[in-house]
C-alpha cells in the first residue's frame, strides 16, 4: 500500500512553516493518541502515520529531500529504521513528544511524559550525528562497505552506562516510590480531576543515584571513539542521506541512543562527468581520424573501453555506451549509459608544407560543409544527451 503525502497526512500546505508543521501534528497525535483511543488499530495507525511525516517535514534536511523526490528521495531515511528501510516504532515515537508537547503538558493528558502504557522509559536519548562521507564514481557504481572512525559519546564501562559507582548507589526514588509519575487529584466544581506528571525528582526514571559513577560523573557515557560499519548501495548521489539507527551520540543514564546520518559527497573524476544516472565524456580526435575513421580506447567508471570512429565522422557526435552508467539506487534494474561526446581537434599550428597540402584540398568540392537535412542541430544534441 503506497504511502499518503506527508502534508496531506498533516493537513497542512507544502508552504507551511515549521511551527504550522508543529502544530498540526499536535493536533493530530492529541485526537489518536493511543491512551485516548485503547484498542483502536485504526487510530494507532494514523498516530504513527502523523508521527513519520512529523518527523521528515520539521528536519530543514530531510524535508527538502522529499518536496524534491517525494518518498522515494528520503530513501528510507523517514522513521529510525536505519539504511534505506524500515519504519518508526512506538518508542521513537514518544521518544520526540517532549520537543513537541513538553514533559508537564503531556503528562496531563496521557499519564505522564517520560512513561509509556505504565512502562518507565530510561535516562535522556542521545543526540543524532552527521558525518560526511565522500566515495569515487567506482564506489558508487558497485556500492562499498565504508569503516569509518566517528568522535562521539559513548557508554561508559565502569557503570555500563547507569551513572551509579555501583549497584548499591541505584536506589528507588522516594517521591514518587519508582513509577516515575507524580499523580494529584483537584477539587473542580466540575468534580475531582486527576492529573499525572512526570517526577521532577527522577525525571520519570523512578531510580535516583546516591553515588555516582567516577569515570563518567554520572552521565553514563563519555567521550571516545567507534569505528562504524556503514553499508552504501550502489548508485547513490550527492546531498542524499543514509540513516544508521542507533550509532550516534550514547544516551545519558541508560537512555536510548542517537542515529548517524551519513551525508554523501561525490569525489570528481579526472575525466569523467556524472549527469544523474548517466556519464559523460569528452572525446577529442583529430582531423584526419575523422576523416578516415579510427579506434580509440576510452576511460569508464571500471576500466577502459575500446570503440570504432566511422570514417566521415562530425564534431558534435555522441556515442553510447549501453548499461555503463551508474544505477539507480531505488531500481535494481535501471541502469544509465556512458555518453561520448567527440571534438574534432582544429591544428592550431602548421608549417609550411602542412599549409600548403591543406589550401590545395581546400579548393576541392569534397572539403565543403554538406550537412544533410536529418542533421541534429546542437541543442537537439544537448537535449538528447540529458534525456
Amino acid at each position: 500500500m503506497s504511502k499518503r503525502d506527508y502534508y496531506e497526512v498533516l493537513n497542512v500546505s507544502r508552504s507551511a512553516t515549521p511551527e504550522e508543521i508543529k502544530k498540526a501534528y499536535r493536533k493530530i497525535a492529541m485526537q489518536y493518541h493511543p491512551d485516548r483511543n485503547p484498542g483502536d488499530k485504526e487510530a494507532e495507525e494514523k498516530f504513527k502515520e502523523a508521527a513519520e511525516a512529523y518527523e521528515v517535514l520539521s528536519d530543514p534536511d530531510k524535508r527538502a529531500q522529499y518536496d524534491r523526490f517525494g518518498h522515494a528521495g528520503l530513501g528510507g531515511a523517514a522513521g529510525r529504521g536505519g539504511g534505506f528501510g524500515g519504519g518508526m516504532s512506538m518508542e521513537d515515537i514518544f521518544s520526540q513528544f517532549g520537543d513537541v508537547f513538553g514533559d508537564d503538558i503531556f503528562g496531563s493528558f496521557f499519564g505522564g511524559g517520560r512513561s509509556r502504557g505504565g512502562q518507565r522509559m530510561r535516562g535522556v536519548r542521545g543526540s543524532n550525528l552527521r558525518v560526511k562521507l565522500k566515495l569515487n564514481y567506482e564506489e558508487i557504481s558497485k556500492g562499498v562497505t565504508k569503516n569509518i572512525k566517528v568522535k562521539k559519546y559513548i557508554v561508559c564501562n565502569t557503570c555500563g552506562g547507569n551513572g551509579a559507582r555501583d549497584k548499591g548507589s541505584v536506589q528507588t526514588c522516594r517521591t514518587c516510590h519508582g513509577t516515575g509519575q507524580i499523580r494529584r487529584v483537584q477539587n473542580t466544581f466540575l468534580g475531582q480531576m486527576q492529573t499525572v506528571t512526570t517526577c521532577p525528582e527522577c525525571h520519570g526514571e523512578g531510580t535516583t543515584i546516591t553515588s555516582k559513577c567516577n569515570q563518567c560523573k554520572g552521565s553514563g557515557r563519555v567521550y571516545g571513539e567507534e569505528t562504524i560499519t556503514i553499508d552504501v548501495p550502489a548508485g547513490v548521489q550527492a546531498g542524499m542521506q543514509l540513516n544508521v539507527s542507533g550509532r550516534g551520540n550514547a544516551g545519558e543514564r541508560g537512555g536510548p541512543p542517537g542515529d548517524l546520518i551519513v551525508l554523501i559527497e561525490e569525489e570528481s573524476h579526472s575525466e569523467l562527468q556524472r549527469e544523474g544516472l548517466n556519464v559523460v565524456y569528452d572525446l577529442h580526435i583529430s582531423f584526419t581520424d575523422a576523416v578516415f575513421g579510427t579506434t580509440v580506447e576510452v576511460p569508464t567508471i571500471d576500466g577502459r573501453a575500446k570503440i570504432k570512429i566511422p570514417a566521415g565522422t562530425q564534431s558534435g557526435k555522441i556515442f553510447r555506451l549501453k548499461g555503463k552508467g551508474f544505477p539507480n539506487v531505488h531500481s535494481s534494474y535501471e541502469k544509465g549509459d556512458q555518453l561520448i561526446h567527440v571534438s574534432v581537434w582544429t591544428p592550431q599550428h602548421l608549417n609550411d608544407e602542412e599549409k600548403a597540402i591543406l589550401e590545395k584540398l581546400a579548393k576541392s568540392p569534397n572539403m565543403k560543409p554538406q550537412p544533410e537535412k536529418g542533421d541534429k542541430s546542437f541543442f537537439e544534441k544537448i537535449k538528447d544527451l540529458f534525456n
